[in-house]
């Protein structure tokens, strides 16, 4: 059991930190998959973003910088809540990146994690082939509102739809379009799944990351996972209960020339199996990450005829 009063004493500089912690969460064997890949780098972050420092880049200048009693005792106390409770970092510092933006979390929202940050960045080149024509994007299951967030960023001209069941979860989301000054581009809507949208309104591009982990995956995960909300990671059907829903009804919302994007992760096995018919094109990643599909407008149509 550590002395964490000892320790608070011990410890003087930013150095004598990052070592210390990075020794912890290695003798700890934590799970990191909400943002960084090792214990060097959650420490970094762990005590960079509570210093109010550059989170990117160790600042060699503040190195031997010596930390307040309350600086000491701040983050002595995370390191005991990321170790003893497996809290994820970002719930403790209450700051994610996605798409190399920063975003509010708490634990009513999922850690931003997607490999959708990749595609926002191309424009989802080549697939879509002028995205200077876009003007409606649909952001269902939308959470933190990351993804919205850096939709509008990267398409300044189109108005984007940010649609959650979760009223806690769209809070969440309201905190991070205020944060990035986009109240006039990006409107928070609460729907289960298409229930209060109207199919008058087309989407160029319709995206989701809905719920799509099963029981038998959901059983596996590592604790870190527990802290997050269950109801937007576990779905029914083996994890395809609300991809089904999406994809019996996308036609409605989505132009002529709209396209349909959907993660479902570890699922991708299970969706060519659930509708082996339906040539989905699932896409590569350079960044790493996989389990993207993506459909047209006649296939969406054909998915409903064929299956509907």
């Amino acid at each position: 059991m550590t002395d964490y009063t000892a320790v608070q004493a011990e410890l003087l500089t930013l150095r004598d930190f990052l070592r210390w912690t990075t020794s912890r969460f290695l003798e700890a064997g934590l799970f990191y998959g909400h943002g960084n890949d090792d214990a060097f780098n959650e420490a970094s972050q762990m005590i960079l973003s509570s210093l109010n420092l550059p989170v990117h880049e160790l600042p060699e200048l503040f190195l031997d910088a010596r930390l307040s009693s309350s600086e000491k005792s701040h983050l002595l106390a995370l390191v005991q809540k990321r170790i003893e409770q497996r809290i994820p970092l970002p719930y403790l510092t209450h700051e994610a990146w996605f798409a190399g933006l920063p975003f509010y979390v708490d634990e009513r929202v999922l850690i931003p994690r997607s490999p959708f940050a990749e595609l926002i960045d191309n424009q989802f080149q080549p697939w879509l082939e002028n995205p200077a024509s876009v003007n409606r994007i649909l952001d269902l299951c939308t959470g933190s509102g990351c993804i919205a967030i850096a939709l509008a960023l990267a398409f300044p001209e189109a108005q984007v739809d940010a649609v959650d069941i979760s009223a806690d979860a769209l809070a969440v989301a309201q905190i991070n379009i205020h944060k990035h000054d986009l109240q006039d581009q990006v409107q928070a809507i609460q729907s289960d799944c298409w229930q209060s949208l109207s199919p008058k309104q087309q989407y160029d591009l319709i995206i989701s990351n809905p719920p799509y982990v099963g029981a038998d995956e959901m059983a596996g995960l590592p604790a870190e996972y527990r802290h997050e909300p269950t109801a937007a990671l576990e779905a029914a059907d083996n994890g395809l209960a609300l991809v089904r829903e999406i994809l019996l009804h996308a036609a409605d919302y989505l132009s002529d020339e709209g396209l349909l994007f959907v993660e479902v992760g570890n699922s991708d096995l299970a969706v060519d199996a659930a509708w082996p018919e339906m040539a989905f094109l699932w896409l590569e990643f350079e960044l790493g990450g996989h389990g993207i599909f993506m459909l047209d407008k006649p296939q969406c149509i054909e998915f409903r005829r064929k299956y509907g």
